[in-house]
């Protein structure tokens, strides 16, 4: 009767009850190293080092493991994602945040913007690694990922995967363990609650919807989605779900990755619009500026907006360590493991171009009120 009932469990049955046992058996693993488990551990952590130093070469290492590891879907997403974080950070130093922010607002939300890219990166590239090495022993090595300070849930899904190669639940549980990995360490950190997440500043681009997650492909064309409340962990979870079945739509895929392929990140918008946006300044410094933009298009004899590239921007800043702790403590996490019955278009072009033109507007609003204070 045990085993009847036992066959009956779903996959994340079996996560669940994997999950529940090791939360019973909480001290830390036991597992004796060898000297090759500890050459790898040391090989790992400065192969990711070398890789962690900015946005472009985190993004660029995003997809270059997607390309050798396809069912590796998160690569992919992270790769995608990641480029919409280096957009955001030399935003911070384009055409219109450097008329609404002050140089240390823009200091404080590069540095908010660049943590949580460094720390995702540690934390996952690693994974990534010890699922290559894997591959080549044949055998599973996940139980090394503890060395590593990987959550035990990721750890538990890995293993999962070795067994099952269940793409969807690796992709959304690493969507999961990334988000709630950032949760203290940087959307309750109390300097950024105080420097960047109560700023007026940070609501009013959540009022202009500028939390878009954008997918370029084709020539000039972008799906995605927008997201309206980042101090939600619930909220962020459900927007990578959405941002998978926008991306890992059969017929979307190919076109961006195709794209991807064949357009270096940068850092600068002019990787996706090079018709709107460049990489150096085509005003006069200190005129002001009429309006340029209207529905996605330059006004006639206007010139783009300025997006830098990311090493035109910032310097590469070397991160303290990451805070240790294990943030799984709750298996109704793997209730998001499900399968949503959705259908999502990805459709962002025209909510996208409403706030180039309102941000343009309030940039061109503050740069006429400050000449005329």
């Amino acid at each position: 009767m045990f085993f009847k009932r036992n066959l009956k469990k779903t996959p994340l049955d079996r996560i669940k009850d994997e999950l529940k046992q090791k939360s019973k058996n909480i001290p830390a693993a036991s597992h004796h190293l060898t000297l090759g488990d500890r050459k790898l551990l040391e090989k790992i952590r400065l192969v990711t080092a070398e890789h962690n130093l900015n946005n472009v070469t985190r993004t660029k290492a995003y997809l270059d493991f997607y390309l050798r590891y396809s069912e590796v879907e998160w690569a992919f997403l992270g790769h995608m994602v990641s480029r919409n974080g280096g957009y955001n950070m030399t935003d911070l130093k384009g055409e219109f945040l450097t008329r609404l922010l002050s140089k240390k607002e823009r200091n404080s939300f590069f540095t908010f913007l660049e943590r949580g890219n460094w720390l995702i990166f540690q934390d996952i590239y690693p994974q990534f690694l010890i699922y290559e090495e894997s591959l080549k022993q044949n055998k599973p090595l996940f139980y090394l990922l503890t060395y590593l300070n990987v959550s035990t849930f990721m750890e538990t899904i890995w293993n999962h995967f070795w067994k099952n190669h269940d793409t969807y639940i690796l992709c959304i549980a690493l969507v999961i363990n990334e988000q709630s990995y950032l949760e203290k360490r940087v959307v309750q950190n109390p300097v950024y609650q105080k420097e960047v997440l109560n700023k007026f500043e940070f609501f009013l681009q959540d009022l202009l919807s500028f939390n878009h997650i954008l997918f370029p492909y084709g020539s000039g064309r972008l799906k995605g989605q927008t997201l309206h409340q980042f101090e939600s962990l619930h909220e962020r979870i459900l927007l990578g779900k959405r941002l998978y079945y926008v991306l890992f739509d059969q017929e979307f895929l190919p076109q961006a990755v195709k794209w991807a392929k064949a357009h270096p990140h940068t850092g600068s918008r002019k990787d996706y619009w090079p018709h709107m946006f460049n990489q150096i300044k085509e005003g006069i410094p200190g005129f002001p500026f009429p309006l340029r933009i209207k529905n996605c298009q330059l006004r006639k004899g206007a010139g783009r907006i300025y997006s830098p590239k990311l090493e035109n921007a910032w310097k590469n800043v070397s991160q303290p360590e990451a805070e240790k702790g294990d943030w799984f403590d709750d298996v109704s996490v793997v209730d998001y493991l499900e399968r949503d019955e959705i259908n999502i278009d990805g459709e962002i072009e025209h909510e996208y171009c409403k706030t180039l033109e309102r941000l343009e507007l309030a940039a061109v609003a503050k740069k006429t009120i400050n000449f005329l204070e």
